[in-house]
């Protein structure tokens, strides 16, 4: 027999106003049954507290629930929490403490931390410390089997939480909050997380707390952060919910994933901590050395930026991939035809693909030597970003939609074939379809991966694969372990069911004399110029 789900109402700041915060809890229990508890996350206690205050601390009054709170956040608020491990403060309010986990004897786990983020050590009596964190993680993750806790409780936002998620409205999310928290929740992997103070409510789309392909599914994470009681512009301060202890659930129940999953907002790149520089091209030179000005002096070198700056220090040469012999793609080498080159970035450039499908099939490449986009620097990542956006755009003002691809097999160099698509001859799920039906006919598993998430959480360096990537952040991913056909994307967009061009699958068959390729790429540049940010740079 299933367990019974719990039902708890959480709430943000309460800022001393009791009454208001009470007697919205008691019409909400009339109307809708009880509640087996009440979560208080932010400040407590206010400035004029004393008057209400003193009315439950004496008993003259009780709360009608269960309440739950955390404590100070500022000195001020210190002497209303008298004991640090936690200690009831009233009958049915209780003071958890500073940090720790308490469990009922329903089985919920429920994580705590009070106050704000502090780098001193002690930290003050409102604050937490790298320390505190530590020894929280340290005390949780050591139980055996441990798999996350039902529910995270803390004052401040998780730094970044809204990455890969919806907006946060007007909460910077890069700027707002710990950092501290954010580590606490990676490890932790609450299924409920609340926090306060910031007088704003925000529900974030859930996140996934394991790594896609590559790990065992896991739990979701929710972060839901609560506005203050009583607030004028009528936001939300009270979320209900239920929710059967992770212990007691059916654990095929418990790892589902919902349909708007997002990417872990906390997981940080592997590459971050590896590649903190651009790489250098073939002479190990800076790969920004290498600019063309295409637009008035076709083929000149521009200064490099350091040079623009008068920086004339000397660089400290670093060790990067090499190609083994000559390579056709990277921008300094001789064996570039240039005159595809339609336009260039500081860590990468745009070319027209030789023998492409159609005039406007274009390829998006680092100027250093990288063989994929998961061994991509950081900088690099978001130049690519920058060149998605604006062929999106490009192609969309022409009534098309772009398709990309990347074979991370048998290549030395990292291409993105980029292939519009007219809008009015196929829907976006027509081309999936096409994708993976014809992928089904070669025995090639092609995995849906969720919209929100990174190739680089999905396949390691080195891993041979294929992947197709659509503009709306669709993509559809293939681990090759085996052989592979070499013109399988280009095959699938030259199909019948899509562009109905198969006698052009091999770009072998398509080559142009030099003079028509050179028409071509002068064609693009002039159209694409409107939305080439490089030209603005």
């Amino acid at each position: 027999m299933a367990a019974a789900p719990l039902r708890v109402l959480a709430c943000g700041d309460v800022d001393g106003r009791l009454e208001a915060l009470f007697g919205r809890v008691r019409a909400i229990q009339g109307k809708s049954g009880r509640f087996d508890m009440l979560l208080c996350v932010g400040n407590f206690f206010g400035s004029t507290s004393e008057t209400e205050w003193a009315e439950y601390r004496t008993g003259a009054k009780k709360a009608p629930i269960p309440t739950y709170v955390l404590g100070a956040n500022d000195q001020e608020t210190v002497s209303y929490f008298p004991e640090v491990s936690g200690c009831e403060l009233a009958e049915n309010i209780t003071y958890l403490g500073r940090r720790g986990l308490y469990s009922g004897t329903s089985g919920l786990q429920i994580a705590y931390l009070s106050g704000t983020e502090s780098q001193d050590e002690p930290a003050p009596a409102y604050s937490f410390s790298p320390k505190d964190v530590t020894e929280l993680k340290t005390s949780l993750l050591s139980t055996p089997n441990f798999k996350g806790v039902d529910i995270l409780l803390t004052s401040p936002w998780p730094r970044d939480v809204g990455t890969f998620a919806n907006s946060a409205g007007e909460i910077d999310t890069k700027k707002c909050g710990s950092k501290l928290v954010s580590d606490l929740a990676a490890s932790l992997k609450p299924r409920y997380h609340f926090a306060a103070l910031e007088k704003a409510y925000y529900e974030r789309l859930p996140y996934r707390n394991h790594t896609v392909l590559q790990e065992t599914p896991q739990h979701v994470s929710r972060f839901i952060a609560l506005a203050d009681v009583g607030n004028t512009s009528k936001k939300k301060y009270l979320y209900a919910f239920s929710i059967v202890p992770m212990s007691l659930m059916d654990p095929a129940e418990l790892v589902k994933q919902p349909q708007d999953v997002t990417e872990n907002p906390y997981r940080k790149s592997r590459k971050e901590a590896q590649k903190t520089k651009a790489p250098l091209c073939a002479e190990d030179e800076p790969a920004c050395q290498f600019f063309f000005d295409l637009n008035k002096h076709q083929g000149k070198k521009r200064p490099s930026d350091e040079k623009e700056r008068g920086n004339s220090q000397p660089k400290q040469a670093k060790k990067t991939p090499q190609p083994t012999g000559p390579c056709w793609f990277c921008l300094a080498s001789p064996e570039v035809e240039k005159h595809l080159v339609v336009s260039i970035g500081t860590h990468c450039y745009l070319a027209l693909a030789k023998g492409g499908l159609l005039p406007d099939h274009v390829l998006i490449l680092p100027i250093g030597h990288y063989q994929s986009v998961v061994d991509l620097s950081s900088e690099v990542v978001e130049e690519v970003t920058k060149y998605k956006s604006a062929l999106k755009e490009f192609f969309r003002s022409k009534g098309k939609r772009y398709v990309l691809f990347e074979r991370n097999y048998r290549s030395q160099h990292l291409q993105l074939q980029v292939i519009p698509v007219p809008l009015d001859h196929c829907t976006s799920e027509d081309i999936k379809e096409s994708f993976i039906a014809q992928a089904q006919e070669q025995q090639i598993e092609l995995l849906e991966i969720p919209e929100h998430s990174d190739i680089t959480q999905v396949a390691q360096p080195g891993t041979p694969y294929f992947y197709v990537e659509l503009d709306t952040g669709e993509k559809l991913f293939h681990r090759i372990r085996g052989r592979f056909p070499l013109h399988f994307g280009r095959a699938v967009l030259a199909s019948e069911a899509l562009l109905a061009l198969p006698q052009r699958a091999d770009w072998r068959r398509c080559a142009a004399e030099r003079a028509e390729e050179a028409a071509q790429a002068r064609a693009f540049r002039r159209d694409f110029q409107p939305f080439d940010f490089a030209l603005r740079a």
